[in-house]
């Protein structure tokens, strides 16, 4: 072990608590132990900048674990802002969203139905691929997807005692 990594872990040992408490205040319990592993790494990638004296070094790591703070609170806005995109593209004003019961019986004979033909079904209804591309994802032939999903609309329908086209 180096001279460096021996300061490095003398400094972790006795400042890790202050600086998870400085952590644990600016984003709760939950998120202040992940940021505190992120700042020790990154004070571990740069442990030749590690200063001599124990207080600059004491401070060196607040620093380091502000920055890791900083780059997270970063990484949130950017996911918020991420997600406020999204939900403009998938709700509309017009947009009444149906009975959370809605559709469960349909979604109930799907989970019934064997792993593959729920997969092609999922594909096709949820994700909207063709069945061909539902095909190639799967690993299958157009032909085998085309019989697979035959069976699966048969027994939906049987499951559901309705006409199913």
């Amino acid at each position: 072990m180096t001279a460096a990594s021996r300061r490095l872990t003398a400094a972790l040992e006795g400042c890790s608590v202050d600086v998870l408490s400085y952590l644990s205040r600016r984003v709760g319990h939950d998120d202040a132990p992940d940021l505190l592993g992120e700042a020790m790494v990154v004070a571990w990638r740069r442990v030749d900048d590690l200063p001599d004296d124990p207080e600059r070094a004491r401070m060196w790591l607040f620093g380091l674990a502000r920055g890791v703070l900083l780059n997270h609170r970063r990484g949130e806005r950017r996911r918020w802002a991420l997600a406020d995109r999204i939900r403009s593209y998938v709700v509309r004003e017009d947009t009444v969203a149906p009975a959370a019961d809605h559709g469960a019986d349909v979604r109930d004979a799907i989970t019934r139905l064997d792993p593959d033909l729920r997969e092609l079904v999922e594909l096709v209804h949820w994700e909207r691929m063709s069945l061909a591309e539902a095909a190639e994802v799967v690993g299958i032939s157009s032909s085998t997807a085309r019989g697979r999903y035959q069976r699966a609309k048969a027994e939906l329908r049987a499951a559901l005692g309705a006409t199913v086209r």
